[in-house]
């Protein structure tokens, strides 16, 4: 049984009446999965070949790290979508493993049903379009966890703003915005800038991170 009420608040259903919803739901096919706690959902790597929205209870995505660790990268709870923005495109596999935290439900909706949703209701559209861009946050973090070193994380970080061609950039993200993002501590993250400059690496400014020595920053990124 769906709560509708309940789905309308899901990001891909935003701005969709429960009366719409159901009415959209009732031309396609689908399915509702139930999970125990701690039953793995979905396996990292495995493709992603339906919309997975959790309807009750919550899971989280776990990811192994460089030294083996399980890392916990986020909480999902109902009514989120799960992995949605790798539904389409050659690289459309799960990021992360995800397991159940307590008992839940996924609706599960396959590829070319959800097509069919996205023709029918431009709203829905709209919506599926502007929940990509948060994948754009899941894929950096997952980026920064592969470095061993918070140098490593800084660097690259740093060089993937500025590009190849510019030797500074203007910080947009709050110190503790990036901390979160590295998955590092604020005052871990502030020893670190401070670190940098203090070793000739980069110049900070208000805002703007100069680069004294590119090149010894790609090399934190090739040994990190």
């Amino acid at each position: 049984m769906i709560d509708y009420q309940l789905l309308t608040l899901c990001p891909v259903f935003s701005g969709i009446s429960e009366t719409e919803a159901e009415k959209l739901l009732k031309q396609i096919h689908f399915q509702i999965k139930k999970f125990s706690k701690d039953e793995v959902v979905v396996v990292a790597g495995e493709r992603v070949t339906n919309l997975n929205i959790v309807i009750s209870g919550s899971v989280r995505g776990e990811m192994i790290d460089y030294s083996g660790k399980t890392i916990k990268i986020e909480d999902v709870e109902a009514p989120k979508p799960l992995a949605a923005a790798f539904l389409f495109g050659q690289e459309n596999k799960f990021p992360v493993t995800v397991t159940a935290n307590e008992k839940c439900s996924i609706l599960v909706i396959p590829v070319s049903e959800f097509l069919k949703l996205l023709q029918m209701n431009s709203q829905l559209l709209r919506n599926y379009l502007n929940s990509i861009s948060r994948a754009q946050f899941l894929s950096q973090k997952l980026q920064f966890l592969s470095f061993k070193t918070i140098k490593g994380k800084v660097a690259y970080f740093l060089l993937q703003q500025a590009g190849d061609r510019f030797h500074s950039v203007e910080l947009k993200n709050t110190q503790q915005q990036l901390a979160n993002l590295f998955g590092v501590t604020r005052p871990s993250l502030a020893r670190v800038f401070g670190e940098m400059q203090k070793d000739g690496l980069i110049s900070i400014s208000a805002k703007t991170v100069t680069f004294l020595n590119k090149k010894a920053l790609n090399e934190l990124i090739s040994h990190a």
